[in-house]
């Protein structure tokens, strides 16, 4: 897949392809949306981010945290006191990725009903 000057993605495969799929996954999934998104708001501990992420189990949520840290996209701080107190927040980089996401999920939420239709209707086909 290439993007040409004018913004737009060639359907032809080259040497990139791996990687953009590989970023894609990692931004894609949807733990790091979930985070991206609340850490857009503001730097936030962990525990506050499990409890803000329904579902997310705290093995998940790690290393979640850990692939955006690794990416240069969530900065990780920890504080000297004690017990030792963790933030964690959007790089710059990782900035950037907040209006995608957002884009993407104003999206996702008005076209929520439409989905599950297409779905239910497609499950109905299929049992018969």
């Amino acid at each position: 897949m290439k993007l040409l000057g004018n913004g737009k993605l060639t359907a032809g495969f080259d040497a990139d392809c791996p990687a953009t799929r590989e970023i894609l996954n990692r931004v894609g999934d949807k733990w790091s949306v979930l985070v991206v998104v609340l850490l857009g708001e503001q730097a936030t501990r962990f525990n506050q981010l499990k409890r803000s992420i329904e579902g997310i189990s705290q093995r998940m949520l790690t290393a979640t945290l850990r692939g955006l840290e690794r990416d240069g996209l969530v900065k990780r701080t920890v504080y000297p006191t004690n017990p030792p107190q963790v933030d964690y927040d959007l790089t710059p980089l990782g900035r950037t990725l907040l209006e995608p996401v957002k884009v993407l999920a104003v999206w996702a939420q008005g076209h929520r009903a439409q989905v599950q239709r297409a779905r239910d209707a497609f499950d109905r086909r299929g049992k018969s």
